[in-house]
């Protein structure tokens, strides 16, 4: 396969709404070391994107954010954190995978996947794409299953365990809502009516309609408490949570990093890890229908824009893809 000297890519030339996304070109990246190149088939605009775009940082976390990805505008202007492709070239010393190989890959934000091509470490999260899940699928694994299984994993769920997950039908809750049943536990499912069908599909055992129905007015019903939206904080749980409850700020700020238990009540916030292992297990679980990929809406790669949009109406469901490659 010949490679182009060039190749498009979605620059985000400021903070701001959907408008600083454009497509340009820029030069392809060549595999150095242990890299692999991939042509990318498909990816996503996840809230991690939105928000880096917007500069929309956890609560007392805006200054930090501009520290780590640029003052006044990215420093990185090609964001994407997942994709599912193809390899078309090896770095001197990559052995893990052939060319040809069609690949999933989850190094994270600096992984630049809003492109036509990656060059990537194969020492980052690459795993065989299995050949039952299409590459837009595919696309859609990493981000919100890998954050599931991270802070189900730092509670340590078990069977018989009761669990709220707020947010349940976008990317990190769907993901929560199907690995929590598989644990055995019980799981109420926080999400609008248009979407209670999707999340008892998933799972759920029982679904709450957020506009109609406190969820917070069940004292002592929870055993975690899984909050993928910020939408409440630690202080806000404990009259919710049961003895030893945990709430898990996925999307909390410097207080819940800071918070201390309370009660015998503990929060957890913090990054989630992106381990090879973990990928490898959802393709698994993905490839022999244990576990449902939930795809909000596929967008083509010169329609960037509108799937950040998409993401930034807080209405979608699952992963928002983009199809690179015809």
């Amino acid at each position: 396969m010949t490679i182009p000297n060039t190749m498009k890519a979605a620059i985000v030339t400021a903070y701001g709404g959907p408008e600083t996304v454009e497509i340009q070109s820029r030069p392809v990246p060549m595999p150095r070391d242990d890299e692999v190149l991939i042509k990318v088939v498909a990816t996503t605009v996840n809230s991690g994107d939105v928000r880096m775009r917007a500069l929309d940082a956890p609560r007392g976390m805006k200054t930090l954010m501009r520290l780590a990805i640029g003052f006044f505008r990215p420093r990185q202007p090609i964001f994407g954190a997942e994709l599912a492709g193809t390899i078309v070239a090896l770095g001197p010393r990559a052995s893990r995978f052939a060319i040809g190989d069609s690949v999933i890959a989850f190094p994270g934000t600096g992984l630049r996947a809003h492109a036509e091509y990656v060059a990537v470490s194969e020492r980052k999260p690459i795993v065989a794409k299995p050949p039952t899940l299409s590459f837009e699928a595919a696309a859609g694994l990493c981000f919100g299953g890998t954050t599931a299984l991270h802070f189900i994993n730092k509670a340590n769920l078990a069977a018989g365990e009761h669990v709220l997950v707020i947010g349940a039908s976008g990317a990190v809750g769907a993901a929560i809502v199907q690995l929590a049943k598989r644990r055995g536990a019980k799981v109420s499912a926080v999400s609008s009516a248009a979407n209670a069908d999707l999340v008892r599909r998933l799972g759920a055992d029982a679904v709450i309609d957020y506009v109609t129905t406190d969820y917070m007015a069940n004292f002592s019903a929870y055993d975690v408490i899984a909050d993928t939206v910020g939408a409440i904080d630690f202080q806000s749980s404990l009259s919710v949570l049961k003895p030893r409850g945990r709430y898990l700020a996925i999307s909390g700020g410097v207080a819940e990093m800071l918070a201390r238990p309370k009660d015998g009540k503990r929060p957890m916030a913090g990054m989630a890890a992106e381990r090879p292992e973990d990928v490898a297990f959802l393709a698994g679980l993905a490839a022999s229908e244990e576990y449902e990929i939930v795809i909000d809406d596929v967008f083509d790669f010169d329609d960037i824009a509108k799937a950040h949009a998409r993401v930034d109406s807080k209405r979608k469901r699952g992963s928002v893809v983009v199809r690179v490659a015809q």
